[in-house]
């Protein structure tokens, strides 16, 4: 166990750190999984500005790569071009 307050303090700011990039991932997640399923084309770019802002964010925080970033990104793009 930790033996200084800096580390003690480290330890739960991490852990809220932690829980709020799991929530952001999995909120984003469950976002490009609802736009993969939609069949309207015009709901579909309707959704998509909102999806892309959510998976750059996720990005410049590092908690997914930016090249991930960016085939998702693009993926999704071509998805709604096929619809």
């Amino acid at each position: 166990m930790a033996n200084h307050k800096s580390a003690l303090k480290r330890i739960r700011s991490n852990n809220k750190k932690r829980l709020l990039n799991r929530f952001q991932h999995k909120t984003t997640r469950n976002a490009i999984k609802k736009l993969r399923d939609l069949t309207s084309k015009k709901e579909a770019t309707k959704m998509f500005p909102s999806v892309v802002s959510s998976i750059d964010k996720l990005a410049k925080k590092n908690i997914i790569h930016a090249n991930k970033a960016a085939n998702l990104k693009s993926k999704l793009a071509s998805h709604i071009a096929s619809l």
